[in-house]
């Protein structure tokens, strides 16, 4: 299983967030920079991914923190979050 660790306040746009993802989890060139386009390649992956959500971004970033979170459980994968203190 492969772990990713998330600090979306890194990220001003949804695109910058993408793109992060598509380095990082090394996706095809073919990646639409979406939730859709990233449930179709989290489905075509051996492992599922673990994501830690250390922080969950804000505004839009935060809204497609949430949707790709969504997506990376629907795929098997398993999302935690930081305790917010």
């Amino acid at each position: 299983m492969q772990t990713l660790y998330l600090d979306a306040d890194l990220y001003a746009t949804s695109r910058e967030l993408h793109a992060a993802l598509k380095r990082l989890l090394d996706l095809p060139d073919y990646y639409g920079m979406n939730a859709d386009a990233l449930s179709d390649c989290l489905g075509e992956r051996a492992e599922p991914l673990h994501v830690y959500v250390a922080t969950p971004g804000r505004g839009e970033v935060a809204r497609t923190v949430q949707l790709l979170m969504q997506v990376v459980e629907d795929a098997g994968g398993t999302v935690r979050h930081a305790v917010q203190l």
